[in-house]
């Protein structure tokens, strides 16, 4: 079953795509949760048609997230946590922790878009996290967990 997107929908694509899903999944979750429409060849013709009208703010969105992906990029980000024996926290640092970082240094980023390698971490040292701040950007950071004091 092929559908368009109306919103971005984790793991499956983002808002205007044209994706390929199984019967069940399109008709009983997608379709009735306002998630998407039918690829019909006249649905099909009307978003090219609103592409093609958003394309030059889509340009603009990109350089932002760009210049945004370099402000980023350039941070030192270092999240303190309690540490028991050893390196090992008590708890663990996820997205949650990355984005409150950001955030203490001015920069807002939506925590959902922001993915820690390997999902969160639970010892000292440095990590590296992905930001996607756009559909065609994404910026790679650096942070390190520090012990607190």
């Amino acid at each position: 079953m092929e559908l368009i997107l109306k919103q971005d929908v984790e793991n499956l694509g983002f808002k205007d795509d044209i994706v390929t899903v199984k019967n069940g999944y399109g008709r009983n979750f997608l379709i009735p949760q306002g998630q998407a429409i039918l690829a019909t060849s006249s649905a099909k013709k009307v978003l090219a048609e609103n592409v093609k009208q958003r394309a030059f703010k889509e340009a603009k969105l990109i350089e932002d997230a760009n210049k945004l992906a370099e402000a980023i990029k350039g941070l030192e980000i270092k999240i303190a946590s309690k540490v028991g024996t050893g390196d090992k926290l008590f708890g663990s640092v996820n997205n949650i922790n990355v984005a409150e970082a950001i955030a203490k240094s001015g920069t807002e980023v939506d925590k959902k878009y922001i993915k820690v390698i390997g999902g969160s971490v639970k010892r000292l040292g440095k990590y590296n996290a992905s930001v996607r701040l756009h559909r065609e950007v994404v910026a790679d950071i650096t942070f390190e967990v520090v012990a607190e004091k």
